[in-house]
């Protein structure tokens, strides 16, 4: 049993792609719901992203920093931010950055402003366009062919989608603002996705780096700056059990497990093609957002979460054409 887990999470188990992708999958589609739901309730986009942080953060601290001494105590040169970190600093800071602090951020602020469908097209069905494009600069990989294809479907999904919610910014709505978040939250995390192939990141090394790096860049910045009054916090109003699921489900759930199989998949896969192996995530979380949610389905939102589908299916193919043609 031991050496099996061992295989899982160094990604050297022949199960650990699949599986990956299917705790990847359910985890996200469950996160664009739970995330959108919870602008209904009393906590407010940064108290979400601080109860993430925090939950996360008390498995994974004292977990990296045990290990991290374990290597120093043989004479091992390894981690840094006091050794929370067994990643070097720069490491740890840019993927801190984009897969921990600026995708949290953002994802939790647009779903106070834009509906969970949007964030279902918008953000984990933009990954492969933005992971394909900072790939072609700093891994050198190439597109043609279905690639290309898939990518213009779902730039023309995303069009459909954010592009509408512009064209009413001029009349006062507020929609367009949570789309562009949305955007922007997907590069961060796509550019996340680029550093862990480019560095050949571990899983578990990986999701305590950004859980690191955010603990001690947002957590006290944010309480600095509720405590003199420049932001508002419900922390001190909403109920514990609030507070609490939060934790658990974005900082255990999200972070933790769904941190750990994401980079797994980058591993089996590249950062490309796992992107793409979660089709699925857009149909199914803007599916529960309908049952769930009661929230509508506009035709401009139900086309272009067709042919975000579409050209995410359309680039797993083209991934497969491609392996193939390379063991030939």
């Amino acid at each position: 049993m031991q050496s099996f887990m061992k295989q899982l999470l160094s990604g050297s188990s022949r199960h650990t792609g699949w599986l990956a992708a299917v705790v990847t999958v359910s985890i996200w589609s469950a996160f664009i719901v739970i995330a959108r739901a919870s602008a209904r309730h009393e906590l407010l986009p940064l108290d979400i992203t601080w109860a993430r942080i925090m939950g996360a953060s008390f498995i994974l601290l004292p977990w990296c920093w045990w290990s991290v001494q374990r290597q120093r105590s043989t004479g091992a040169v390894s981690g840094s931010f006091g050794g929370f970190s067994p990643l070097p600093w720069r490491v740890t800071v840019l993927t801190g950055l984009f897969g921990g602090f600026g995708y949290a951020v953002l994802a939790y602020s647009a779903f106070f402003f834009a509906p969970a469908a949007h964030g279902s097209v918008l953000l984990p069905g933009s990954l492969p366009l933005w992971t394909s494009l900072l790939a072609v600069f700093i891994l050198g990989e190439r597109l043609h062919g279905y690639r290309l294809l898939s990518l213009a479907m779902i730039l023309g999904g995303d069009l459909l989608v954010g592009g509408s919610s512009l064209l009413h910014a001029f009349e006062g709505g507020t929609v367009w603002i949570g789309d562009v978040m949305f955007i922007v939250a997907s590069m961060c995390w796509s550019a996340y996705s680029v550093i862990s192939r480019r560095y050949q990141l571990q899983a578990v090394q990986a999701t305590m780096a950004i859980t690191c790096f955010a603990f001690f860049s947002f957590v006290p910045l944010y309480l600095v700056l509720c405590a003199s009054g420049v932001l508002s916090t419900h922390l001190l109003s909403a109920p514990w059990s609030e507070i609490l699921w939060h934790a658990l489900f974005q900082g255990v759930g999200s972070v933790v497990v769904s941190g750990i199989s994401f980079t797994l998949m980058i591993r089996a896969y590249g950062p490309v093609r796992s992107t793409m192996i979660t089709a699925l995530v857009p149909g199914l979380s803007a599916l529960g957002a309908v049952l769930l949610l009661d929230e509508p389905l506009s035709w401009q939102v139900m086309l272009g979460l067709s042919l975000v589908t579409l050209g995410i299916v359309f680039g797993v193919r083209s991934s497969r054409s491609a392996k193939a043609k390379a063991a030939a």
